[in-house]
């Protein structure tokens, strides 16, 4: 069975959305997945990450015997395969009944600081997803988030990728505002983007400043 789904992958005669109707059948399948994620391959790599992506989203419970895997692929060579990792810890986090995920926390959070800007932008979408699923990391998620507005320059994050960024931590800010405490410190956060050069981060600022402004 192991070699069978593999080999569909990679010659191409098993489909992502193939395999993803079979796993939804058979969850014992959900290893197999997992060790495609180590596959030189990249089409089976990248094609059983996206599985088991898109199935932590609607089956958590069903993943989350396998976190410490998901945990160890964070330091995936393949930048894909981390932002598939971190999807899917951010996804199983609210039945993570062990804190496991409390444990690798800081290293999740250090992801913020990484070269690529899609790697940033990852992480603080995710980040919102772990705050709803974990109230009580919600001071130290929003503290680290609001820090992108002064996230170090690099021939990979520009001036405008860091405007991108922004618009992403208001967006992920968005989902757990209600229960920040220093909802000031946040709302002149977004206050400054509203004058961006970014027309998309301009509307998403003015939006939540209108959405939130009466809570301050």
């Amino acid at each position: 069975m192991v070699d069978k789904l593999l080999l569909g992958l990679e010659d191409k005669t098993l489909t992502k959305g193939m395999l993803h109707r079979i796993v939804e059948h058979n969850f014992d399948l959900i290893p197999i997945l997992v060790k495609g994620m180590y596959s030189l391959k990249p089409s089976v790599r990248y094609g059983c990450g996206k599985v088991l992506m898109d199935l932590s989203e609607t089956h958590p419970e069903k993943m989350y015997q396998n976190i410490d895997s998901f945990i160890d692929l964070l330091d995936s060579k393949y930048r894909i395969i981390t932002w598939n990792s971190m999807a899917i810890i951010a996804n199983i986090a609210e039945v993570d009944k062990e804190k496991k995920i409390d444990t690798i926390f800081q290293k999740y959070i250090n992801f913020l600081k990484d070269e690529y800007m899609i790697t940033v932008a990852n992480t603080i979408e995710n980040l919102g997803k772990i705050a709803l699923a974990k109230p009580y990391l919600i001071q130290k998620i929003t503290t680290e988030i609001l820090r992108v507005e002064n996230i170090k320059l690099t021939p990979h994050l520009t001036e405008e990728c860091r405007r991108v960024i922004a618009e992403k931590a208001i967006g992920s800010i968005d989902q757990f505002f209600n229960n920040i405490q220093e909802k000031k410190k946040v709302l002149s956060f977004v206050e400054r983007q509203v004058k961006s050069s970014r027309k998309s981060l301009r509307s998403k600022a003015a939006e939540f400043v209108k959405k939130h402004c009466e809570q301050i």
